[in-house]
């Protein structure tokens, strides 16, 4: 006698079950199994398109826990398709179309969702007969067969639990075609993200209590994820309104106005570090005080530099080998009714500095930076070199130290070697890719875009009941 084979088991559903989304950073969400659905739906509000033609995206907002609307989770996705979806009800709706894993129990597979506002609704989402393969089985009596999840989660996650969406980021510039800003398109879109660079001087700005606004060309810019300001020396001030009105929007900044200001302000940085205890070259500020004696003493006399407190890429900044031009030079600054700053020459630098690249926290590259024959300054604009360096305990702490009590995500810090130590010489908040890539040969743009990514929330607003 011949046994009859036995049928596998099926995967056997409720006619409600727990699920997550986690390529949407949803791990949990109640859904109904609907049969008479086609299509998969999930709650979706504030749905923005994004991207380009040939990649569309799509953001929304996911409130998971429909008695708690505080809990607002930001997802994005690559838009599959758009297309007309008629509801129970019997209304027809254009939704985009996305694909997602869905997990229900140990099984994962990958499913076509509707979005869809939802807010009306017992369930944040439903699970259409598309879903639902020849080996699942629904049960119309039976509630979570494949085990309970909880909301709770959302309150208790931490940011590497999330997996990675694709962000919509801009560049705040007056230069998209330079190569930091090519680089850092490169990383975004190597990663699934999309990026505009943003001419800061065609912005306009809302300002109100309620909505906050950025314009630009006649209409409000569409909400980015990030933002990374890339400011010029010459629009600083503007600049940093603009970094201010997107902070207030609530988008995440690389590098915030306040942090940009301190480090611009090269008197004030010097201020916060030496309040820190960090090293630096003995300086000293003044503008029209007549002691130019007194100047010297207290940079330890001649050979000194002397600059301008706005000089940028080394201009405005002069050696004075002897006391005697130190002295002209300050007067002559002195005659310009200008801020100028008086700093100790550190000669074992032997005209070279080092460029520490710090993000978020970590130097991710350094080069060492040395003059042209008969220049002093350590500077690529005006015909330096540049080669790798190792740095020192001592080095690398100094820098990652400054870019924390500037409170810069990125940062180039700059040191001098001295027999005493490294001597922090100047931080700059929007410090150039080429030099530094070129020299080291890494992916700085790369480490640059993985700060975003760790740094733009996923939840938005997570807070009490009422």
């Amino acid at each position: 006698m011949t046994n009859a084979p036995i049928e596998p088991t099926k995967f056997r559903l409720g006619w409600e079950e727990w699920l997550a989304l986690p390529d949407l950073g949803l791990p949990a969400i109640k859904a109904k199994i609907d049969t008479g659905a086609k299509t998969s739906a999930l709650h979706a509000v504030r749905v923005e398109p994004f991207g380009s033609e040939a990649k569309p995206q799509v953001r929304f907002i996911m409130h998971p826990d429909p008695d708690d609307p505080t809990i607002e989770v930001v997802c994005s996705a690559r838009v599959k398709d758009r297309r007309s979806v008629t509801s129970s009800n019997g209304q027809t709706e254009l939704r985009y179309i996305i694909q997602a894993n869905a997990t229900i129990g140990d099984k994962t597979m990958p499913i076509d969702i509707s979005l869809t506002n939802r807010e009306t609704m017992g369930y944040r989402m439903l699970l259409g007969r598309s879903a639902i393969d020849d080996g699942m089985i629904v049960s119309p009596t039976e509630s979570f067969l494949q085990g309970q999840l909880s909301y709770s989660v959302y309150k208790k996650r931490r940011k590497s639990s999330v997996k990675q969406r694709p962000l919509r980021i801009g560049i705040l510039t007056q230069s998209p075609s330079n190569y930091s800003n090519r680089r850092m398109i490169e990383a975004a879109e190597s990663r699934g993200h999309t990026i505009d660079c943003i001419y800061t001087s065609r912005c306009y700005m809302a300002i109100n209590a309620h909505k906050p606004e950025v314009h630009y060309d006649g209409k409000p810019l569409e909400r980015y994820d990030a933002i990374i300001p890339r400011i010029g020396a010459s629009l600083t001030f503007y600049g940093m309104a603009v970094v201010r009105q997107f902070e207030a929007m609530g988008v995440y900044v690389l590098n915030r106005a306040d942090s940009i200001g301190k480090s611009r302000d090269k008197l004030l940085a010097h201020q916060l570090l030496g309040q820190h205890g960090l090293g630096m070259p003995a300086t000293a500020f003044a503008k029209s005080s007549r002691d130019t004696k007194g100047i010297l003493d207290l940079v330890g006399g001649s050979p000194a530099v002397v600059k301008l407190l706005e000089s940028t890429q080394g201009r405005g900044v002069v050696l004075a080998e002897t006391r005697k031009s130190a002295s002209a030079l300050i007067d002559a600054f002195r005659g310009l009714d200008a801020h100028f700053l008086v700093q100790e020459f550190v000669k074992e630098a032997a005209g070279s500095d080092i460029r520490c690249f710090v993000v978020n926290g970590k130097v991710v590259g350094s080069m060492m930076r040395t003059a042209a024959p008969g220049d002093f300054r350590s500077n690529v604009h005006q015909g330096g070199s540049v080669k790798t360096v190792r740095l020192t305990r001592d080095e690398r702490r100094a820098a990652i130290r400054a870019a924390k009590i500037l409170k810069l995500d990125v940062s180039g810090v700059d040191i001098l070697r001295s027999d005493s130590g490294p001597k922090i010489l100047e931080v700059n908040s929007s410090p150039g890719l080429q030099g530094i890539e070129q020299a080291t040969g890494k992916d700085i743009a790369g480490s640059i875009i993985e700060c975003i990514e760790a740094n733009v929330p996923t939840i938005y607003r997570v807070g009490q009941k009422g």
